[in-house]
């Protein structure tokens, strides 16, 4: 079954959302890459969401949802599956506003961004090897105990509040030729999407994944959401399967102009030079998004960085040590 989204509504609905989370949520920098532009001969704008509250971007979709609950619906708690961003961000929302939250993870998640979720108060439970397995399973426990279950991905109001970036990034610098996101069950490009095309026409949304879990280009290909297992990669937070019915496959489907897919070496090289560069860690999805980058100045011409402004969100900064040091160690 296809979602319906009400594109003419969105735009309005994300100021909305901007201003419930104005008090709450970092700004945050969206200043040129010196390195970067001079490199690559044009003027690339990172988003520093990397430097959100909880080191994350979901901290905004996460809170807006439960800023939009009722105080009766708040008082039973809140339930999430996540591979670790989304789980800090809810719980930090959560801890923000007084809300009980269970959080489901995968077996394999990152200890890191587990031991976050723990900091912030939220209970935490292992289930499932994937990310779609891990969401079902949250999902229905969250319904046996009349509980809300709080999507990474597959909701409006946390699509919302993830465009809230895209916001801040046309109030900084008014017009780019390109925005580059990493993907995973897509709610960030397509909140982003949704703000950016309504009020810079003419901009290019650009969708990064790893190789080993390119399932929403793959789905946007196919015409239908699409079923594989993904393979090991350093981009955690965007790896795993999406629902059915997702809300983000049309978004995606309509406003996302162009897909890169970036293998793990690339992602590795493209993290290392950004700490080298920037002084500065990001995890492995953002570094997706320096990699689609890099591959696609490198592959010239219109959108190859001959003198256009491009921006890229740097979405998370929670990565382990003992990923940081795999990364550094990758000739």
């Amino acid at each position: 079954m296809t979602a319906q989204i009400d594109f003419a509504s969105l735009p309005a609905a994300i100021l909305a959302a901007r201003e419930r989370l104005r008090a709450h949520v970092r700004e945050t920098y969206f200043d040129p890459s010196l390195p970067l532009g001079e490199r690559l001969r044009g003027e690339v704008r990172l988003k520093s969401e990397h430097l959100q509250h909880t080191g994350s971007f979901k901290a905004r979709g996460a809170l807006h949802k439960v800023l939009c609950l009722t105080p009766e619906v708040r008082g039973r708690g809140v339930v999430a599956a996540s591979s670790g961003n989304h789980g800090a961000g809810l719980a930090w929302g959560c801890r923000l506003t007084g809300v009980p939250a269970v959080i489901y993870v995968p077996e394999q998640a990152s200890p890191t961004k587990v031991a976050m979720i723990r900091r912030y108060g939220a209970e935490v439970r292992f289930f499932g090897v994937d990310g779609l397995d891990t969401e079902e399973h949250a999902r229905a426990a969250a319904e046996r105990e009349g509980q809300v279950y709080v999507s990474p991905y597959n909701d409006l109001e946390v699509l919302c509040g993830q465009g809230t970036i895209g916001v801040e990034m046309a109030d900084q610098v008014g017009t780019l030729d390109a925005v580059i996101v990493a993907v995973g069950g897509g709610g960030l490009i397509g909140g982003i999407a949704a703000y950016l095309k309504q009020v810079m026409p003419g901009v290019r949304v650009i969708g990064a994944l790893p190789a080993n879990s390119p399932v929403m280009a793959e789905s946007v290909a196919a015409g239908h959401i699409v079923v594989r297992k993904s393979l090991p990669t350093l981009s955690d937070g965007t790896a795993g399967g999406i629902e059915e019915g997702a809300i983000t496959f049309p978004v995606c489907q309509a406003l996302v102009d162009e897909w890169v897919l970036v293998g793990e070496d690339e992602i590795a090289s493209a993290m290392r030079r950004f700490i080298e560069d920037h002084h500065q860690l990001v995890e492995g999805s953002a570094g997706v998004a320096l990699a689609a980058l890099e591959r696609r100045a490198a592959a010239g011409g219109a959108l190859g960085l001959g003198g256009e402004r491009v921006g890229v969100v740097l979405c998370g900064a929670n990565i382990s040590n003992t990923r940081l040091m795999q990364v550094l160690a990758t000739p």
